[in-house]
């Protein structure tokens, strides 16, 4: 069974910095694409970034500037680098990942909380 476990999310300060983990594992598939969500109270669910498994990444007009994804496709994980936290990032973020059958999987969500 698959199960993604995220990790890193916390309370900072308007311009600090987190970095949110999170690892894969029980996959018989290799992991195409990992990406990281976020949803905000009373907000959808919206992407923050995305990267391929060749490396390839996607930012948000959000995200772009002020945060970093990476993978390590031997470890199946995949990191999101926050920095220049603003209050408006505040929201439960969320690790996906697609598999190359094609179906998707959800982490449990970590709170991240930026503080004015």
């Amino acid at each position: 069974q698959v199960q993604l476990v995220e990790s890193g999310g916390g309370l900072v300060q308007a311009g600090g910095s987190l970095r949110l983990s999170c690892a894969a594992s029980g996959s018989p598939f290799r992991i195409n694409t990992m990406d990281w969500y976020r949803q905000a109270p009373g907000k959808q669910r919206e992407l923050v970034a995305s990267i391929s498994s060749y490396g390839t990444t996607t930012y948000t007009k959000s995200s772009a500037g002020r945060f970093t994804i990476s993978r390590d496709n031997a470890k199946n994980t995949v990191d999101l680098q926050m920095n220049s936290l603003k209050p408006e990032d505040t929201a439960v973020y969320y690790c996906r990942i697609i598999l190359e059958n094609g179906r998707d999987y959800w982490g449990q969500g970590t709170q991240v909380t930026v503080s004015s």
